[in-house]
């Protein structure tokens, strides 16, 4: 499945035997609905494009993500303060293409 998220952090999770990555992605309401969010399976494998980042996931899935859409939603802003304490969110500079990503 493809995802196509309106804006999206990327979050780092340590663990004894390394780090793994995941895409938080959110998507913007409308009038009938609400923001919503999603989480990937895991980092994959980074694809850099003219205009975005596609990430594939443990899962299959492929999230792909606008150059300049990095940043946390309201709905994504209220999950991150959940799980700030076990993650920490990557700087929107960071060369994703060079992540240390589990084969």
């Amino acid at each position: 499945m493809t995802y196509n998220p309106d804006n999206w952090v990327v979050v780092k999770i340590a663990t004894p035997d390394g780090a793994f990555y995941k895409v938080l992605a959110g998507w913007s309401g409308g009038y009938l609905y609400g923001d919503s969010w999603k989480i990937n399976s895991g980092i994959k494998r980074v694809v850099e494009n003219d205009h975005s980042y596609e990430f594939h996931g443990l899962s299959g899935s492929c999230y792909v993500c606008r150059k300049g859409t990095y940043r946390l939603s309201m709905a994504t802003g209220g999950i991150y303060e959940k799980i700030k304490d076990t993650v920490s969110m990557m700087p929107e500079d960071t060369d994703w293409t060079e992540l240390e990503l589990p084969l």
